[in-house]
């Protein structure tokens, strides 16, 4: 797994909202935000910020990692176009700082359903489209079986 150091050095945000890197943030103490081009609010002190600080852990990174991969499924099956977009970012950077063997994984049919899925299956999180790879028509339709998730 990288390290924060790593990250910081050779990590370039794709999402157009920054998205990727607010989800990081919750690992990045206060004084290394602007490194990683962030600030937090006025408001927010500097002990406020580094008491929620989280370690970055595998078991960290993993619990984000299941959590944008399922809210990355609720976007992708309800074909919501930008939103699912940033998801497969988000879970694409989570990938490569776990260094597995998705992080370089380009695939975006359907919404980013493939990788969505491969990541799912890969650590075992709720994959709603069972065994399906993600590129399939059906993704794409306004088929209700799937619009409702």
């Amino acid at each position: 797994m990288k390290s924060l150091e790593q990250i910081k050095e050779l990590y370039k945000s794709k999402c157009i909202d920054g998205r990727d890197l607010c989800r990081l943030a919750q690992f990045i103490p206060f004084n290394e935000l602007k490194d990683f081009g962030l600030e937090a609010n006025e408001d927010v002190t500097e002990e406020e910020w580094n008491s929620k600080v989280k370690p970055l852990t595998e078991y960290n990174v993993l619990k984000q990692l299941e959590d944008d991969v399922d809210f990355g499924f609720k976007k992708a099956l309800n074909r919501r176009g930008i939103s699912s977009s940033l998801m497969y970012e988000c879970v694409r950077m989570w990938n490569w700082v776990l260094e597995n063997d998705l992080e370089d994984f380009t695939e975006y049919a359907q919404y980013g359903l493939p990788l969505f899925k491969a990541t799912a299956v890969k650590y075992g999180f709720n994959n709603p489209i069972g065994d399906m790879h993600g590129d399939e028509y059906i993704f794409s339709t306004d088929s209700e079986e799937w619009f409702d998730y």
